[in-house]
């Protein structure tokens, strides 16, 4: 201030550093921690959100850091199972295939429906067809004498396949 009450034009504004030199372009705090998730705005959720009295200046950091690694494995999954289907868009089945298909995401997100998911593709060993097997062991042999199968002998007579009454 001088002697009659005015502040300087050139100090207006400069609390706390030098009046004439540049004024530093800031940094986020996401640049600084090489992230691509906003810290800040992580920080403003955790603050707003009430989870606790106080927030340390570390939590938004570590939090915005586990969150966009969760992102970049579910997103190279979805990525390796969209080519694996020809596709060039990851689309929701594509998100819940890779999900299903690993066993610490699938434990993670067990309880989560992914909609226009769809299910993993699975048929119960139950339900598969036995002949196949049987088919196989019996190839060898060679197809001149082949014996008759006891299927068709138990087939052909219908009375028996009646019951009999007392």
């Amino acid at each position: 201030m001088d002697a009659s009450g005015t502040v300087a034009k050139g100090k207006k504004g400069a609390a706390g550093r030098k009046a004439g030199s540049p004024r530093k372009k800031s940094v986020s705090r996401s640049v600084k921690a090489g992230l691509q998730f906003p810290v800040g705005r992580i920080g403003r959720y955790l603050k707003k959100g009430r989870y606790a009295q106080r927030v340390g200046t570390g939590a938004p950091v570590y939090l915005a850091a586990v969150l966009e690694y969760l992102a970049a494995e579910l997103l190279e999954l979805a990525g390796n199972a969209a080519k694996d289907n020809k596709k060039s868009r990851i689309i929701p089945r594509h998100l819940l295939l890779a999900v299903r298909n690993d066993e610490e995401l699938g434990k993670l997100l067990a309880g989560v429906t992914i909609a226009h998911g769809g299910v993993v593709p699975n048929i119960n060993t139950v339900l598969l067809p036995k002949r196949t097997a049987e088919k196989e062991g019996k190839a060898p042999k060679s197809p001149k004498k082949a014996p008759k199968s006891p299927k068709k002998a138990a087939k052909s007579p219908k009375k028996a396949a009646t019951p009999k009454k007392a």
